[in-house]
């Protein structure tokens, strides 16, 4: 499964931005997704997941109640709602698929996309 991400920018404090995580050469239906992302000079971090139908998510407290997951399988897409926008969210962000709930987590996805850069000004 090949993973693109896209929809980063600048963006000022309080603003919102999606993110969008096209997929191809899988069967993106069958994974479970979900969204890290990477400040500078910290280490890779979990942001968001959802399972491979959608039926459950799960949230990294930084974000709980401004971000939102979702996926749209008929067009292998992942999105990523970012709301109420903090300087602190300014990172590197990155989707990846995981064949099992279980394993969803840094260490434990089976594909990762190439980040896109999300910047918050304060």
């Amino acid at each position: 499964v090949q993973l693109q991400a896209s929809g980063g920018g600048l963006v000022q404090a309080g603003g919102s931005l999606r993110l969008s995580c096209a997929a191809s050469g899988g069967s993106f239906s069958t994974y479970h997704m979900g969204w890290f992302r990477q400040a500078a000079g910290k280490e890779r971090e979990f942001v968001a997941a959802i399972t491979w139908n959608g039926g459950r998510t799960n949230y990294a407290d930084p974000v709980k109640d401004r971000f939102t997951i979702s996926r749209d399988n008929g067009k292998n897409t992942a999105y990523l709602q970012m709301n109420s926008l903090k300087p602190e969210d300014t990172a590197v962000y990155f989707c990846a698929a995981a064949a099992l709930w279980a394993r969803v987590g840094v260490n434990g996805m089976d594909y990762w996309g190439k980040g896109t850069q999300v910047t918050v000004s304060s």
